[in-house]
């Protein structure tokens, strides 16, 4: 479908606008918001949101199928980091996850240590360990 809408509505050069007016001009947001962002929120159902919410949610489900932040920057086209973070989000099942392997780590070393295991792993930058006390 986007390939379809990429060769039908937009031009041909690689920084081309990918929604454009019925004249193919650059959209205003009034007459977008009015007559198309609207109504295709009400046909899906949805409550009203914003267009540029759509950047934030699409910089989410991107960290959380494993991209890092220097792939975030460049999918977004930001320059610094701290422009890529204004569109990155914590989500409570990602907090969850992180909390399971958490866990999961810490039991897996406890068994080890009780079993008589050495427990070992690489020195970690300005994480203090037993061993540095």
């Amino acid at each position: 479908m986007i390939r379809t809408h990429l060769d039908t509505f937009t031009g041909q050069d690689d920084d081309s606008a990918v929604f454009t007016s019925p004249t193919a001009l650059p959209l205003r947001h009034g007459n977008f918001r009015r007559r198309v962002w609207l109504p295709a929120l009400k046909a899906a159902g949805l409550p009203a949101i914003h267009f540029h919410d759509l950047r934030h949610t699409g910089n989410t489900f991107t960290a959380d199928a494993g991209a890092n932040l220097r792939e975030l920057m460049e999918r977004m086209g930001h320059s610094t980091a701290k422009a890529a973070l204004v569109y990155l989000h914590s989500t409570s099942a990602r907090q969850r996850a992180i909390a399971d392997a958490v866990s999961k780590r810490a039991e897996t070393d406890m068994a080890k240590s009780a079993s008589g295991k050495k427990v070992t792993r690489p020195p970690q930058a300005g994480i203090l360990t037993g061993h540095d006390t």
